[in-house]
């Protein structure tokens, strides 16, 4: 009788998907027994937020699912991945490890003392290209120097071809019954205590089936108008992609596979609107080459001279009122709104938003992405990172500080009809278009006949926008000599 062979462990943590997996396609064609593993651990510096947490319970579930119908299933644990993942070697006599690499600081520092000790104990540790179309380190400014602004990085990497996706998978045997310290999802106990996440369920479904259904329906529906339509909030213009890529549900090199496969079919056109939708995937490869080769900028400025920066210490009655969206001021108020009932804002509203904090509130933009990361279904710490960061002009891009984004006139460019602030900000609806961005400069008889009483039914604005800009410019005028490379 042939002994049997040893398992193989895929230990999974933001790739949960079954198709252009690297771990999971290498482990299926072993010809053994292959443990898919996820461990919950809590302990990291930016562990999950609650929104992302609902995500991770119906992401794990689908996955879950989808795991069945290639004949293996999905082993939960929660805790330290190093002791689990020993007790699942000792328990199952498994004499390999394989995993998809993530980029962030803690996940670089977990992966490289696993790996050691797992080699060090005779296993076959590997691990493989994460969720992104370029490893970090390939694409580099001659002199072998990282990237620090998106245009330079952007035509570099156009110069690389995209990593391949790997050959489906049909089948993943599996021969085990539960391990000893397997739990189920529901104990991981990730759905929020409160009733939060009520919506959440109206807007998003999580799993790789609906990634997949979305990115059909950009590519055959939405893209024509992508270019100017993913700048118009009250619009459904965006690929909404962006939580299901977060959780590794659908690979960026998936998206430009399918791309390529409609260009060559001529099913796609090769225009504007593609050409953004491409580039929104770069800015995504770009935040990972930059939380990579620049670890520290999850919570210190890339530019040193914001490490001097006077930032007004917070008030928290201030900060509260821009968390819940009653700033005064509509726009950021519909954004915040958004936010907190959907788990997403638009892109374009997330820009104004944390312009008014950093700039005209003048509080540092961690306040913003501990904010973010806690509220977002699509908290990504390399882009959560990068995206604050730009905002405060701290980070990687050749525009100054001063670029301060005016929410009143950028209400006016993008919700022309105010139909954004009529649905997140209700208590604005009778508003005429005219006032409905800077309802303080309403005449008293329009106000009155939308039943607006500013201070009462809709608040006054939290701060004086031209002269917390003035302000702002001064106090970046204190730091302002240019930084050294």
């Amino acid at each position: 009788m042939a002994a049997k062979k040893p398992p193989v462990i895929v230990w999974l943590r933001r790739d949960l998907r079954i198709n252009d997996n690297p771990a999971l396609q290498a482990a299926s064609i072993t010809d053994r027994p292959v443990l898919v593993v996820y461990i919950h651990e809590s302990e990291h510096s930016w562990a999950p937020g609650g929104a992302s947490q609902w995500w991770l319970h119906h992401s794990l579930t689908a996955f879950s699912k989808s795991l069945k119908t290639i004949g293996n299933r999905l082993r939960v644990f929660s805790g330290e991945a190093q002791p689990i993942l020993q007790a699942i070697v000792d328990e199952t006599g498994a004499d390999s490890l394989l995993w998809n690499r993530r980029y962030e600081p803690d996940a670089i520092d977990c992966d490289s003392a696993i790996k050691k000790r797992f080699t060090e104990l005779g296993l076959n540790v590997t691990s493989f290209p994460g969720n992104y179309c370029h490893e970090p380190w390939q694409v580099r400014r001659e002199g072998k120097h990282p990237y620090r602004v998106f245009t330079a990085y952007w035509r570099a990497s156009l110069k690389h071809d995209s990593l391949p996706v790997t050959t489906e998978i049909e089948k993943l045997q599996s021969r085990r019954a539960a391990l000893a310290l397997e739990v189920t999802i529901e104990s991981l106990g990730l759905l929020p205590k409160l009733n939060w996440d009520s919506q959440f369920s109206d807007n998003w479904t999580p799993g790789e089936a609906n990634a997949h259904q979305l990115l059909d329906t950009l590519l055959t529906k939405k893209i024509d108008n992508y270019d100017n339509g993913r700048d118009i909030p009250e619009i459904d213009g965006t690929s909404r992609l962006s939580p299901h890529l977060a959780f590794g549900e659908i690979s960026p090199r998936q998206i430009n596979a399918e791309l390529k496969a409609r260009l060559q079919a001529g099913t796609l056109q090769a225009d504007d609107n593609t050409e953004s939708f491409m580039r929104e995937i770069g800015w995504r490869d770009f935040a990972n080459h930059l939380i990579y080769h620049f670890p520290a900028t999850t919570t210190e400025p890339l530019d040193a001279r914001f490490a001097k920066f006077p930032w007004r210490k917070v008030k928290p009655a201030e900060l509260q009122r821009w968390q819940q969206g009653n700033t005064g001021i509509p726009l950021v108020d519909a954004g915040m709104r958004q936010l907190w009932q959907t788990g997403w804002m638009h892109n374009r509203v997330r820009m104004v938003v944390g312009s008014l904090l950093i700039k005209n509130l003048g509080y540092h933009w961690l306040e913003g992405a501990h904010w973010f990361w806690d509220t977002l279904v699509d908290a990504d710490l390399a882009s959560n990172t990068m995206g604050w960061q730009w905002v405060a002009g701290s980070g990687a891009d050749a525009a100054p500080y001063f670029r301060v984004f005016n929410p009143v006139r950028q209400g006016e460019r993008f919700d022309k009809e105010g139909n954004y602030v009529k649905h997140w900000v209700p208590e604005l609806a009778k508003l005429p278009k005219k006032y409905i961005h800077a309802p303080w400069t309403a005449p008293a008889d329009v106000l009155s006949a939308a039943n607006v009483v500013l201070g009462k039914s809709y608040p006054k604005p939290v701060v004086d926008l031209a002269s917390s800009r003035v302000d702002a410019l001064a106090r970046f005028a204190k730091i302002k000599q240019p930084a050294k490379e």
